[in-house]
């Protein structure tokens, strides 16, 4: 991994580069900007893209956690933040294409739902417009509308309408919950599962319903997105080969553990209490009150465009491709509700 413009040069696979029609390798020779690169999706996608032969640079904020989640990886990396204009401007300059996956899911000191997502947004397309990139590929996210009531849902909505009403060439990405090794959703309830050792309490008994979609699978749609001309001007709705109640998903998560308990439905008005309490005593909260609120929405996709469009076949949730879970221990699972991960 370089360290900037003057850092060693990005790797090569030429084979991978020839196998693509004129207009992608034209979209190959300026590189594309991967903002949020050290997350769980751009990890995945800079993985994904280098390995077809683009060359990533990846716009960071933390550079020691770029640093451990991209180094196996030949991508340049550009520390900034996506609501300052000036760091926004010097890492497009150069490039062709953009893929903007930064965000936040739980609101911190300093990193709100407009700022960081709706906002960053509208930083990253001024810039854009301004370098004159060829692509912008958008992730959303199912459900996201502009008159969501709520405030994760209307910011993701505000900023895909930005894009849309860009005039740049886009493509939007609405996955359902995403899940892999580094998730911050699945993850988040098998931590619970190990501190809940009898009893697992479950929002409403967990009726609403999910399509899981694994990381992996995102990230190729990703790739898709950049060397397909039909996704132009495109938005699409994405999610796993089936939908699954929130109960079915953690009873999958529980094999996958290989442990077992009395799952009981708690009502979210319960819950709530409980929540902002956590969410103002512990610095990670697992949790937080709109989020919670979100757990009795529905989040599956009517339309899913994952093989129709991108031509995946997608991963099943099942225990077999959850093993990663295994490794949470209680200890582990402790220490994650006062370390940010």
């Amino acid at each position: 991994m370089s360290g900037g413009a003057s850092g060693r040069p990005y790797g090569s696979a030429a084979s991978a580069v020839a196998e693509q029609p004129e207009a992608v390798r034209m979209l190959q020779s300026k590189p594309v900007l991967v903002s949020g690169a050290a997350g769980l999706v751009g990890r995945h996608t800079c993985e994904e893209l280098t390995k077809a032969g683009w060359k990533v640079r990846a716009f960071v904020r933390n550079p020691s956690k770029a640093a451990m989640r991209l180094a196996h990886l030949p991508v340049e990396l550009q520390v900034g933040d996506i609501r300052n204009a000036d760091s926004v401007a010097k890492a497009m300059a150069g490039c062709g294409t953009v893929v903007h996956l930064a965000a936040v899911a739980i609101e911190r000191k300093g990193q709100g739902y407009d700022d960081v997502n709706t906002d960053g947004t509208t930083t990253l397309l001024d810039a854009a417009q301004i370098a004159g990139v060829d692509r912008f590929v958008y992730m959303s996210q199912n459900g996201a509308d502009s008159a969501s009531p709520h405030s994760f849902l209307r910011s993701k909505g505000l900023a895909q309408d930005a894009v849309v009403a860009s005039g740049l060439s886009h493509t939007v990405l609405k996955p359902s919950v995403i899940f892999g090794p580094e998730d911050e959703f699945v993850n988040v309830l098998a931590r619970l599962v190990r501190l809940s050792p009898v009893v697992y309490p479950l929002p409403d008994g967990g009726r609403a319903r999910f399509q899981p979609i694994a990381v992996r699978d995102v990230a190729k749609a990703v790739r898709v997105s950049l060397e397909k001309q039909a996704t132009r001007r495109g938005t699409y709705a994405i999610g796993g080969p089936a939908a699954l109640s929130l109960r079915e998903m953690t009873e999958r998560i529980l094999a996958a553990m290989g442990v077992s308990r009395k799952i009981v439905s708690v009502p979210i008005s319960a819950l709530k209490p409980l929540i902002a309490l956590a969410t103002k005593a512990l610095p990670n909260p697992p949790v937080t009150t709109s989020l919670l609120e979100l757990l009795s929405l529905d989040n599956t996709v009517q339309q899913n465009a994952i093989t129709e469009v991108f031509g995946i076949t997608p991963t099943p949730f099942a225990p077999d491709e959850l093993a990663y879970l295994k490794r949470i221990t209680a200890s582990s699972a402790l220490s994650s509700l006062f370390h940010r991960h």
